[in-house]
């Protein structure tokens, strides 16, 4: 099986084995390399003789958003002159953050990518349309650039550009597999029927999707996923991935959640105290990576709630597997003493056919509860139907009603395209 790497296929036993002696190695490279680790080292009195194995792990103190956002260049483990590429974080929940990386990152980086889009089951006679930035210090972009080619397969750089130049290059040079954001592709859909374009005679088989789920907890495709593939008869590959952590989680083609790949990265679902939780139960992704040279992390909270699956995959995988982000810690909200994440109330809303597209915006309300405010694009003689299926809806799921403001489209894109974020926003936190 070309590009699977072999341990991704033997016991946990000797995955747990294999990630201890990277672990160690990437350890040893850190506390004497980092300022920022040395310095936290120290501060905790940590001897590196205490730990012995992943299991003493705790005993180092987590890292989060904020002390890398704080201390970025104190993460910087080797010379300015060693850097060969600068990208950022989006800034989707703040300034963007820079993360370096040497010649040896971007191979890893092109690595993970190939042996991820092979977990997809991609191979060298496949030809991809990329529908994504390369550029703005987009790390995802260049790493599923740099994993395409090592792969050997063929790709078109397109970019995020409108559907109907999208379809006049699908139907030019005939790509097998996409790469996109599940909601563009519904646009790509929406173009196709209006145009008369047969989706399922394009040359189009599988598309690989990033940024946004395409699965429920329990591992069904969602909303999106569903009206994806009920109208065009594609396979759809979920991903997970942050650029922080320079590693990518993507989905087999049994859609079992999103592998790990354990000489690349090592993982933890922490709870709120950053204790492990039970297995099956959701917890915060806690990562620490392994062969990273510029930035390397160690027990890093991404801010991204999911559930972890240890069984054996029927891919023949014995890696962990993530589920689905549930959301992001920092995005919580309280509505009546249930608990609900952003995903939850964009997958209500992905079931209304009539809603052309929307922004979901959490505020203060006069009691000090969090309280939801709905920013819909929705043609006019269709308002009075929506605020109705909307009520039923978010009354039977989620016990509440939100308030509902119809936009035209100039106002939706200055809320969607908000700051210096590269990502389309579609969530707005106005909580004092």
């Amino acid at each position: 099986m070309k590009h699977i790497p072999e341990i991704e296929l033997c016991s946990s036993a000797e995955i747990r084995s294999f990630q201890e002696s990277k672990f160690r190695e990437q350890l040893t490279y850190i506390v004497k390399s980092s300022p920022y680790y040395r310095r936290l080292f120290a501060e905790f009195d940590i001897k590196m003789d205490s730990i012995k194995s992943l299991k003493d792990i705790t005993e180092i103190p987590t890292t989060s958003k904020d002390d890398f956002h704080r201390h970025n260049w104190d993460f910087l483990c080797v010379p300015n002159g060693k850097i060969v590429e600068y990208t950022s974080t989006s800034g989707t929940l703040g300034s963007p953050v820079t993360i370096a990386l040497t010649e040896n990152d971007l191979q890893r980086l092109a690595y993970n990518e190939c042996i991820s889009f092979t977990c997809a089951d991609g191979s060298d006679e496949d030809l991809y349309q990329l529908m994504l930035t390369l550029d703005r210090q987009f790390m995802a972009g260049m790493a599923y650039y740099e994993g395409i080619r090592k792969l050997g397969a063929g790709l078109i750089r397109v970019g995020p550009g409108l559907p109907a130049m999208q379809w006049e290059i699908i139907d030019r040079l005939k790509p097998t597999a996409l790469v996109a954001v599940p909601s563009f592709l519904m646009k790509l859909i929406e173009y196709a029927n209006q145009q008369g374009i047969n989706l399922n005679r394009s040359s189009v088989r599988k598309a690989i999707c990033i940024g946004e789920s395409l699965r429920t907890a329990d591992l069904e495709l969602n909303t999106l996923g569903r009206r994806i593939s009920g109208a065009w008869d594609i396979r759809l590959y979920g991903t997970y991935a942050s650029t922080e952590m320079q590693t990518a989680f993507t989905e087999c083609g049994h859609g079992r959640g999103g592998h790990q790949h354990p000489e690349l990265i090592h993982v933890e679902l922490l709870d709120e105290n950053d204790f492990p939780v039970q297995r099956g139960e959701p917890g915060e992704i806690t990562v620490t990576t392994l062969g990273v040279e510029g930035m390397p992390l160690l027990r890093y909270k991404t801010g991204d709630i999911a559930v972890a699956y240890q069984d054996q995959c029927p891919c023949g995988r014995n890696t962990l597997r993530l589920g689905p982000v549930m959301g992001r810690k920092q995005q919580m909200i309280k509505l009546k003493g249930t608990t609900v994440y952003p995903p939850g109330i964009f997958e209500v809303l992905n079931t209304v056919d009539v809603l052309m597209d929307y922004v979901v915006e959490v505020l203060t309300g006069e009691l000090g509860t969090d309280e939801l405010r709905l920013h819909l694009l929705v043609e006019r003689e269709k308002h009075e139907e929506t605020v109705e299926i909307l009520r039923i809806a978010f009354q039977s799921r989620l016990k509440v009603v939100p308030s509902i403001v119809f936009i035209d489209q100039l106002e939706l894109e200055k809320l969607q395209l908000v700051g210096k974020s590269r990502k389309v926003n579609k969530f707005i936190d106005s909580r004092q």
